[in-house]
């Protein structure tokens, strides 16, 4: 009878073991798909000390606002920014089905406190108000945190250089089995007064440093997964080199291919062209996703959504910093079956196009790491 009980015992844990465990391998069918969401959480306090910081903020009951829609909306993953001050509450109807990376801190006076004050050029928060939330029935496999190696305004311009900004990768194996990598970031933002009278010339410079630092940090990883770029890019097309800077220099190298996801749906893939007009509907919110040429999956938005309907405070204004973007994929296998970059001779390369991991045309004998259009990889000394 013992041995029987714990025959049954063994069965059964490992069927929960079996089907809670995501497919190996599988790599996504016809009918896979996830969904994601960015949405600024507007987490600065309205007061610090006698300073007035965000007047019009949803503060702690707004946060738990937020809280309610993110959890009805069901996401796949959720990437936050501006996740500062009020942590618990935007937290408070999460816990039950996500998981989370972590947070590091508010714009709070004890966390200040080993801040050199009489040199405040040297002030830096080591908050930077990301975080990213996932579904319990996928796995977070790597997570990376990185700062921006330029940021613009200590004490005006958006008080951008007072927080530590900048990115966050995690790989997901998401619950079919399909493995993305999805990065969270949050550009420099230009102050609304500064817009008009064209003195934001350096935030938007600063902007084009941090795309080619997240373009060199994405170029650099790439595999065969797609990647998933999403956040508070503080970027529109019609001002910012976005499309030139990140999608054109990527897809340049041959290695990938790079889409907005509003833009494919909204606007037909037709890129607005820099210096032209502003869009009335363009978002500082961004997706962007690449698809490796030796990708095992390739990923294609199949709705993409500004919620404004649910998303609203009494006021009619949004409950954060400004409307969601949420975006759902449809997973297809690819039919090249990418197995990775595969190494070869220097000796008996035949491609005549050849970059460095940062996506810059190489010479054919250039020194170091250089990645052929077709997926090869060659190093020379």
């Amino acid at each position: 009878m013992r041995q029987y009980i714990l025959s049954i015992i063994t069965a059964v844990a490992f069927a929960a073991t079996a089907t809670a465990t995501p497919p190996s391998g599988d790599w996504g069918t016809e009918n896979s798909s996830f969904s994601i969401m960015t949405l600024n959480v507007d987490g600065l306090p309205g007061k610090l000390l006698f300073f007035t910081l965000n007047a019009d903020g949803p503060k702690s009951a707004g946060s738990e606002a937020i809280s309610t829609y993110m959890a009805t909306k069901d996401c796949d993953i959720i990437a936050m920014q501006e996740d500062f001050n009020y942590r618990w509450e935007i937290w408070s109807r999460l816990f039950a089905s996500y998981e989370h990376d972590e947070w590091t801190g508010g714009v709070i006076l004890e966390e200040m406190q080993d801040q050199d004050f009489i040199h405040p050029h040297n002030i830096k928060l080591k908050c930077d108000g990301l975080n990213t939330a996932w579904k319990r029935e996928c796995q977070s496999t790597a997570y990376e945190r990185v700062a921006w190696g330029r940021s613009f305004g200590k004490f005006s311009h958006a008080f951008d250089d007072l927080i530590t900004k900048g990115f966050r990768r995690h790989e997901f194996t998401l619950q079919d089995g399909t493995e993305v990598v999805v990065y969270n970031v949050h550009l420099d933002a230009s102050n609304r007064y500064d817009v008009p009278l064209g003195r934001d010339m350096k935030d938007r410079e600063t902007r084009l440093s941090q795309f080619e630092q997240l373009r060199q940090h994405i170029m650099e990883r790439l595999d065969n997964r797609p990647v998933v770029v999403v956040g508070d890019m503080n970027c529109l097309y019609y001002r910012d080199a976005l499309k030139t800077a990140f999608i054109d220099a990527i897809q340049a190298t041959g290695l990938a291919t790079v889409s907005d996801a509003w833009v494919e749906k909204h606007l037909d893939g037709a890129y607005p062209e820099l210096g032209s007009e502003p869009l009335a509907d363009e978002t500082f919110d961004k997706v962007l996703y690449i698809n490796p040429t030796n990708a095992k999956a390739v990923i294609t938005p199949t709705t993409v959504e500004v919620d404004k309907t649910g998303y609203t405070a009494a006021d009619g204004n949004p409950l954060g910093d400004h409307f969601p973007l949420i975006v759902r994929f449809a997973i297809t296998p690819s039919t090249k079956g990418g197995m990775g970059i595969s190494t070869v001779a220097t000796s008996s390369s035949t491609d005549d196009e050849w970059y460095s991991l940062q996506g810059i045309r190489q010479e054919a004998n250039a020194k170091g790491i250089s990645i052929s259009r077709s997926g090869q990889k060659k190093i020379r000394k």
